[in-house]
């Protein structure tokens, strides 16, 4: 039997730089797959993590389409570090994102084609409120009757999936798109898009949102008491409430936070770079997002910094699949070394693993 002792004294050098171990640990190994599949690793892990900043064929493109790609993950990851903290597992991130894009296009849909200043505010409204709704509902079935929320909220991500498609088919489907699935573009409906700030770059409203968040959630979790709550119900669940609180609520508010921060991301992302609602619509963003929480170790200045290498290997991934004809799936599996070797590293750090032998004690009869 393997037994894990909590080690009494912790390295906090090593923890600290733990995320940055990860990182070389994806690229070593990552290398390898790369080396497998019949391509130049070297090459590869350079068009991934250096061609995108620094070469003057990709940087043009890559620097914006980095922020981004960041900010959907920034976005999503802040809300699920909030919940992650007080140990309440929001893995459904993916379908509140679906339900945050459907339901705010459902509304700028509906009232196409007028032109109005407040139909994009509305839309932001509503996709925030699709998400927290369609996140609330592993919140009461846990407060009410104590179900796993890591199952509820996971099974709920292919249930909005079958939404997606059943919209793209169905009720949102381009009347003018030639029976083809998808809904209208919504870039070309002035009142619902979500222009870019910058020409050519492709920056959004999404990406100014996302870095205030952060800064918000910075203030939130380390001045306000609410942070403090938040981290006594993740550590001491039994101290929280002798001192007042009240799981149920803490449950509810997490699931709010995180579910509505994802359905906003979802919007932003309906409005900006995606543009309709189509069947291939959710990239994984909602998955994604959760590796950006934990390599930012739930705090908002490294969920910023964890969204952008992540978003960094999503630009890079794209140009060495375009260069080296490297599989997409390959680089997804790169992605989520990066997990792998986060929670491997920081339970060698964190804990002390011993073989115990099993003794096997007769009874007498």
């Amino acid at each position: 039997m393997i037994k894990l002792t909590p080690r009494n004294n912790q390295s906090k050098i090593l923890i600290a730089i733990t995320p940055i171990i990860a990182v070389l640990f994806t690229m070593i190994f990552g290398g390898i797959l790369f080396w497998v599949l019949g391509k130049n690793p070297f090459e590869a892990i350079k068009l991934i993590f250096w061609d995108p900043l620094m070469s003057e064929t990709f940087s043009d493109y890559a620097r914006p389409q980095i922020l981004v790609k960041a900010s959907p993950l920034i976005l999503i990851a802040l809300g699920l570090s909030v919940g992650f903290k007080a140990n309440i597992w929001n893995i459904g991130a993916e379908g509140q994102f679906i339900m945050g894009a459907l339901i705010s296009a459902g509304i700028g849909l509906a009232l196409y084609p007028m032109e109005n200043r407040l139909i994009f505010p509305l839309m932001v409204v509503c996709g925030t409120l699709g998400g927290t709704l369609w996140a609330l509902i592993p919140a009461i079935l846990k407060s009410r009757f104590n179900t796993n929320e890591i199952l509820v909220s996971l099974m709920l991500v292919y249930i909005a999936e079958q939404a997606l498609a059943s919209a793209s088919i169905g009720i949102l489907r381009n009347p003018e798109g030639s029976g083809f699935p998808g809904s209208r573009n919504l870039n070309q409906y002035p009142s619902a898009s979500n222009p870019e700030l910058i020409a050519g770059s492709g920056v959004h409203w999404g990406v100014v949102f996302s870095i205030l968040t952060v800064w918000f959630f910075h203030y939130l979790l380390k001045n306000h008491k609410f942070g403090f709550q938040i981290k006594l119900f993740g550590d001491a669940p039994r101290a929280a409430s002798f001192a007042g609180l009240k799981s149920n609520y803490i449950i509810l508010l997490c699931f709010s936070i995180s579910g509505g921060l994802a359905g906003m991301a979802g919007m932003f992302e309906l409005t900006g770079p995606a543009g309709a609602i189509t069947i291939d619509f959710n990239v994984g963003y909602g998955f994604t997002a959760i590796i950006v929480a934990f390599l930012g170790r739930l705090n908002p200045i490294g969920i910023l910094f964890a969204g952008l290498l992540m978003a960094l290997t999503y630009v890079g991934g794209e140009i060495s699949q375009f260069m080296l004809g490297i599989p997409a799936a390959a680089i997804q599996v790169f992605q989520g070394m990066l997990l792998f070797f986060l929670l491997s590293i920081d339970l060698i750090v964190k804990f002390q693993l011993s073989f115990i032998r099993n003794k096997h004690i007769s009874r007498k009869e």
